[in-house]
């Protein structure tokens, strides 16, 4: 097989990745978000729920959550999840929640009680302080930590192959049966290439934020 045709198969691969990232992004970054203000929730049952899950979820491998979503529907319940993606994507925007949530919640309380007593004396609404006061300082700290989160969301997308999703280490790993390896290597080029373009857009989402002290 030449050069172009393989570099098709694999860029069809990594069209299954970009997807299974992307979705797990829409998905993941609300639910860990309301994850985390159950985590904080003055009601203990909430807030005991929630920790729980996240310290099961960031205690286990992603690996194993994979299995378990795609093999237990089937087994133990007899509804099998219609396809390998779904339980992939199920799987990943579990994971991320969990840890997407601790991110929003260190951001949230890393800011001073004392900003939002001064927003409670201006006669601000809980509400306001958060969108107001609160947010643009809690972005700007999650920034660094939610950009290695999300990098490392793209290469774990790779993982989808141990439930025979058809991403490109997949499509590379069936060259490699043919006899060829470079593939393999090749595939690298791409994760390279998208994670240098997310690497920039961080970078400049951190600079145009600079003007914002904290």
């Amino acid at each position: 097989m030449d050069f172009s045709t393989i570099t098709s198969d694999l860029l069809s691969g990594f069209l299954e990745n970009l997807k299974l990232f992307g979705l797990t992004l829409a998905f993941s970054l609300p639910l860990g978000l309301l994850l985390s203000f159950c985590s904080m929730s003055k009601i203990p049952p909430i807030r005991w729920l929630a920790k729980t899950f996240v310290w099961i979820i960031r205690g286990t491998p992603l690996m194993l959550q994979l299995f378990i979503v795609f093999f237990v529907p089937g087994i133990v319940f007899d509804a099998p999840l219609k396809t390998r993606f779904t339980a992939a994507l199920i799987a990943f925007v579990i994971n991320y929640s969990a840890y997407f949530s601790e991110i929003y919640r260190g951001g949230i309380e890393s800011i001073p009680v004392g900003q939002h007593e001064a927003g409670m004396v201006l006669g601000m609404t809980r509400k306001q302080i958060f969108f107001k006061v609160v947010l643009m300082q809690v972005v700007k700290k999650i920034i660094p930590p939610m950009s290695n989160e999300i990098i490392t969301l793209v290469k774990d997308t790779s993982l989808a192959r141990v439930i025979a999703v058809a991403e490109i280490i997949m499509v590379a790993d069936r060259f490699t049966a043919r006899g060829m390896i470079w593939p393999l290597f090749y595939t690298g080029v791409f994760f390279l290439l998208f994670n240098g373009i997310l690497t920039l857009l961080f970078g400049a989402i951190e600079k145009k934020l600079d003007y914002y002290k904290v």
